[in-house]
C-alpha cells in the first residue's frame, strides 16, 4: 500500500504540474506572438507549478524523499523559481518596457500586474532571507516563520496575479493548478502553527 500510494501522488502530482504546460503550449493564444514574448509566458507558467512544489517539500508531504533531499531539492527549486521571475519580467521588458514600468510603479490600468508585482517583490525578498540566514543569526523557529510568511505573500500574489490574467494556461487547469497551491501552502501553515503552539518554550530551536 505505501508504494502504490507513493505512485499515485506523484502520478497526480506530474498530471497537474503537466496539464496546464501542455494546455498552454497549444493554446491558440500564441499565434503571432514574438518568442520572446512566449518564452515570457512559459517562465510564468512554469513559475506556478514550481509554487506548488515548494510547500509540498517544506512540509515533508511527498513520499520516498528523506528530509535532507527535500531540503535541497526545495533550495534547488526555490533557485529555479527566481530565474523563473526573472525570465518572466525580462522577457516582458523586451516585448513592451512601458508596461513594465507601469507595473513596477503600480501604475498600470490591469489590476494583475500589481499583484505580479507583490509577487515578485516576495520571491526576492525571501531569497535574500535564504542567502543571510546565517549573517542575521536568526534562530530557526523565527527564520522559517518569516520564510513562510513571504512564502504566503508570494503564493497569494502569484494566484491572484494569474487568475486575473486570461493567459495561455486555460481557466480550468489554471484554476485547479491555483486552488492545489493554496491549498498545500494552507496545509503547511496549519502545520507550522500546530507544531509552533504543541512545542514548550524550551524546545524551540
Amino acid at each position: 500500500m505505501p508504494v502504490l500510494r507513493a505512485i499515485l501522488i506523484w502520478g497526480a502530482l506530474v498530471m497537474v504540474a503537466g496539464v496546464p504546460v501542455a494546455v498552454a503550449a497549444t493554446s491558440p493564444l500564441l499565434a503571432w506572438r514574438d518568442p520572446v514574448y512566449i518564452a515570457a509566458g512559459f517562465a510564468g507558467v512554469v513559475a506556478m507549478v514550481l509554487l506548488l512544489l515548494q510547500p509540498l517539500l517544506a512540509g515533508g508531504y511527498l513520499p520516498g524523499l528523506s528530509a535532507t533531499r527535500e531540503r535541497r531539492v526545495h533550495g534547488w527549486i526555490g533557485g529555479t523559481l527566481v530565474a523563473a521571475v526573472v525570465l518572466h519580467v525580462a522577457g516582458l521588458w523586451v516585448t513592451s518596457p512601458p508596461d513594465v514600468i507601469d507595473a513596477l510603479l503600480f501604475a498600470s490600468p490591469t489590476p494583475f500586474s500589481a499583484w505580479g508585482v507583490i509577487a515578485m517583490w516576495g520571491v526576492f525578498a525571501s531569497t535574500i532571507l535564504v542567502v543571510l540566514r546565517h549573517k542575521l543569526r536568526l534562530r530557526t523557529t523565527r527564520w522559517r516563520l518569516g520564510h513562510t510568511a513571504l512564502g504566503v505573500v508570494i503564493v497569494l500574489g502569484s494566484v491572484v496575479h494569474a487568475l486575473l490574467i486570461e493567459g495561455t494556461m486555460g481557466m480550468a487547469s489554471k484554476a485547479v493548478l491555483c486552488a492545489l497551491v493554496l491549498v498545500a501552502t494552507l496545509k503547511l501553515v496549519i502545520d507550522l502553527r500546530h507544531r509552533l503552539l504543541r512545542a514548550k518554550p524550551g524546545d524551540l530551536p
